[in-house]
């Protein structure tokens, strides 16, 4: 009787989860026009992808209200533990698998640095963003809520030359330069939840805020700096660490003799931070980064001028405005102010997304994020970032990227030679995440060739061809049983989700790119060996299970393809007839999501166009 009962009311919540999950994400609807997490702000996204979105859902609706429902009221309802438990059994995809520094389950928060906006936007731009979004949207299609931040620093003596220089206002400059970065967002598809900038009030505000806190808590102290200082990095650098006269970075520095400043007591967390890094190994990645802070705090940390006086362009210290904060105690804390800082209460969105999930950095700004930004939030008693990934530098064709060189990246044109999802593709498949890769359009062509037009693109044309052709356009209406070479790529392609979930929690993104590359040419060999195009007068069945099978297959790969590339992926889903609420990655689990027989299907058009530059593909 008791198990009756229980059986019961599983079954019911199950059924109320699934109606709570009433928004069965759309193919963009869900990764790109949903609801924000916030309702002041907008999504990025272009306006004809936008359009063709509206034109989409509109027709949705006519089919189902469920379509209506968006991602954060399916959360609302997953807030009760008791209906929690009922979607975990109803589900096997309910989040993503847990690791050192994420359960894999809580509302989750990934950061773009914020951009500097000194000049336009290069690739380095574009890759963390795009690594960033990769991660969010893969976060979302496994039912995470997520925050996902990027923006623009728009503070410093860096910023207040430039606008001289221009003969017009820093705020005017800021205006300018901070759209160009919004516009290569949109560009890029990138799906943030807000786009911050330092020159907003309530973040000012938040900024202040801190510092009050760490004035009453005796971690700011009145004094006089005078040493080296980097104007390009906005950043102080001791006689031991410059390299023939300039900044590590090889940026130009210059003396600041005996000027007023407030200082932060870094000093007093060596041993705090050492601590931290000791217990909390995976704080730092890759492991080479964390060895690398290590070392530099290992090697004493001296207190750290967090004012300036020489110049007006930035937060003005509370109560001495002769002041202005040091830009990056300024930057850094945007991370909060974008979820409510100082409003920590439990109801608050910084309650419910901080601390971040994980801060994705360029390896040039690690140390700000690792050593002064944990050592700000120590002295304030505040939660640290679960982790700080630090990603490598692009060079171009084997050369460092520089203005004196005249071979900077631009990805604006990339996108508009190649489009959005090649280059997506490229910069996530190309290079191993966490390490230094080269750029070369050669490079970028062959990738796009072989991975998406040869391969994927490929393998999506002549199967579903063959199905159009031979099958009545539609999914074939019988299939034969199931041989070992078919239940070889089946369980494959069924274990998929699992093994790019694993490399996704780690940020391991060239290697989760590589799970879907490698299972598309597992099934061209198959597609190879069975060769159902012989079959067609002399076993059809077998052809239409062969067929079945590649489909099926597809179907896993463009669900998993959508956070890379969100365009292609959903036009393979549209050829595959797989409706717009079965595509998120719930979807791969359970026999009533499968290719459905009989389904009409459209005629086939090539999703991945073959890139034709003869003299960028010859073989070398």
């Amino acid at each position: 009787m008791r198990y009756t009962i229980m059986t019961t009311m599983l079954s019911i919540l199950a059924v109320s989860i699934r109606q709570c999950r009433g928004y069965l994400p759309h193919h963009h609807s869900t990764q790109i026009m949903r609801k924000s997490a916030f309702t002041t702000t907008t999504t990025t996204t272009s306006s004809s992808f936008r359009q063709q979105q509206q034109s989409k859902d509109s027709l949705s609706a006519k089919s189902t209200t469920a379509t209506t429902t968006t991602p954060h009221a399916l959360l609302q309802c997953r807030s009760n533990s008791v209906l929690l438990a009922a979607a975990a059994a109803a589900d096997n995809i309910l989040g993503t698998p847990a690791t050192s520094v994420d359960d894999g389950k809580r509302p989750f928060e990934i950061t773009t640095p914020i951009y500097y906006v000194n000049d336009k936007p290069h690739i380095g731009h574009a890759y963390t963003s795009t690594a960033c979004d990769v991660i969010a949207r893969f976060m979302r299609l496994s039912g995470r809520e997520v925050f996902f931040l990027s923006g623009t620093d728009e503070h410093g003596q860096k910023v207040e030359q430039s606008a001289e220089k221009k003969g017009i206002p820093p705020q005017e400059f800021v205006d300018g330069v901070s759209q160009n970065f919004k516009d290569l967002l949109e560009l890029l598809q990138i799906t943030n939840d807000r786009f911050i900038r330092t020159t907003e009030e309530d973040h000012k505000k938040s900024a202040q805020h801190l510092w009050k806190v760490l004035i009453e808590k005796d971690y700011i102290y009145k004094g006089t700096y005078s040493g080296w200082y980097s104007i390009r990095d906005e950043c102080f650098y001791n006689d031991s660490e410059l390299e023939d006269g300039k900044a590590p970075t090889g940026a130009e520095v210059e003396w600041v003799a005996k000027e007023d400043s407030y200082f932060f007591k870094l000093s007093s967390f060596e041993d705090k931070l050492l601590d931290y890094y000791d217990a909390n190994p995976d704080f730092i990645a890759p492991q080479t980064r964390r060895n690398e802070v290590t070392s530099f705090v290992k090697g004493g940390l001296r207190d750290l001028s967090v004012s300036r006086t020489s110049f007006k362009w930035g937060i003005p210290v509370p109560d001495d405005d002769e002041h202005i904060m040091y830009v990056w105690m300024d930057a850094l804390t945007n991370y909060m102010s974008a979820v409510g800082y100082p409003n920590t209460e439990e109801d608050s969105e910084y309650s419910k997304f901080w601390p971040a999930a994980v801060h994705i950095v360029g390896k040039d700004i690690l140390r700000f994020h690792t050593v002064y930004w944990p050592a700000f939030l120590m002295a304030a008693e505040l939660p640290l970032p679960k982790r700080v990934f630090a990603h490598g530098w692009w060079t171009k064709d084997g050369e460092k990227i520089s203005k004196s060189l005249g071979n900077a990246v631009d990805p604006v044109g990339l996108v508009e030679t190649y489009g959005v999802d090649q280059v997506r593709f490229f910069l996530m498949a190309e290079v191993n995440f966490g390490s230094d890769g080269d750029f070369s359009d050669k490079a970028l062509i062959l990738k796009v060739n072989n991975n998406l037009a040869n391969e994927l693109g490929n393998l999506c044309q002549r199967t579903l061809s063959m199905v159009f052709k031979n099958c009545n356009e539609a999914v074939p209406t019988e299939i034969g049983a199931f041989n070992s070479d078919d239940e070889e790529l089946l369980k494959s392609a069924r274990g998929l989700y699992n093994r790019c979930a694993t490399e996704i929690s780690e940020q391991a993104i060239q290697k989760y790119a590589n799970e879907l590359i490698e299972i598309v040419w597992d099934a061209n060999k198959y597609i190879d060996k069975m060769a159902p195009w012989a079959l067609r007068k002399t076993d059809p069945e077998r052809m239409t299970t062969v067929l079945y099978v590649i489909m099926e297959v597809l179907r896993h790969v463009a669900i998993l393809y959508q956070p890379i590339i969100p365009d292609s992926a959903n036009k393979i889903l549209d050829l595959l007839a797989v409706p717009d609420d079965q595509r998120s990655f719930e979807h791969l689990v359970g026999d009533e999501y499968q290719i459905q027989l009989g389904r009409p299907i459209c005629k086939p058009e090539g999703v991945f166009p073959r890139i034709e530059v003869p003299e960028l593909v010859e073989a070398s």
